[in-house]
């Protein structure tokens, strides 16, 4: 979709969502040189979000706890397996196969977060690592069928460290208060 068609949907509907902001600026980083009528659009953009016109959606309204205490369980898994071998593991893959099996545990303020998170230790916590191990078990024996996919949200340049900030500042936002 190009900007001015986003720029058009977003005016019309009044709303800019998550995506079309990311398509935006996929469009902006990958052209080398935008023409005048995207330059023309992405200023009616940006007026109608300055008036209200237009309203940017929040990427998140909502969380999923699930997702957290897979990543947690996950990352402390891949962690020593990669400590003690030369194996190299996908953490979002083994993430994705936990969380597809597990069910969803979405909160909307702080509290209820903090109560999903503390009936996911009580109720599901022994789910959630037989998950994490099957999930690490296939990842362990699966043939490498397509290497040339690339991740979601990842760019060839994308670095470890740099992937692991990001998951942290999604994820661990009070780690140290409940630590």
């Amino acid at each position: 979709m190009s900007i001015e068609k986003i720029v058009e949907q977003a005016l019309q509907d009044g709303y800019l969502t998550p995506a079309m902001e990311a398509e935006v600026g996929r469009i902006c980083d990958t052209a080398s040189e935008l023409s005048i009528e995207e330059y023309m659009a992405l200023d009616r953009l940006m007026g109608a979000l300055l008036t209200g016109e237009v309203v940017a959606v929040p990427r998140k309204q909502f969380i999923n706890v699930m997702e957290e205490m897979v990543l947690t369980e996950a990352i402390a898994r891949v962690a020593e397996i990669e400590a003690t071998s030369d194996c190299t593991l996908d953490l979002g893959d083994i993430a994705a196969y936990a969380l597809n099996r597990l069910p969803p545990m979405y909160a909307t303020t702080e509290e209820g977060a903090d109560y999903q998170r503390s009936r996911a230790r009580e109720d599901l916590q022994p789910l959630i690592a037989e998950q994490v191990a099957e999930a690490i078990a296939r990842s362990v024996n699966r043939p490498d069928f397509y290497p040339e996919r690339q991740a979601l949200g990842k760019s060839a340049s994308d670095e470890v460290l740099g992937q692991v900030s990001t998951l942290l500042k999604a994820y661990a936002h009070k780690f140290e208060a409940h630590a």
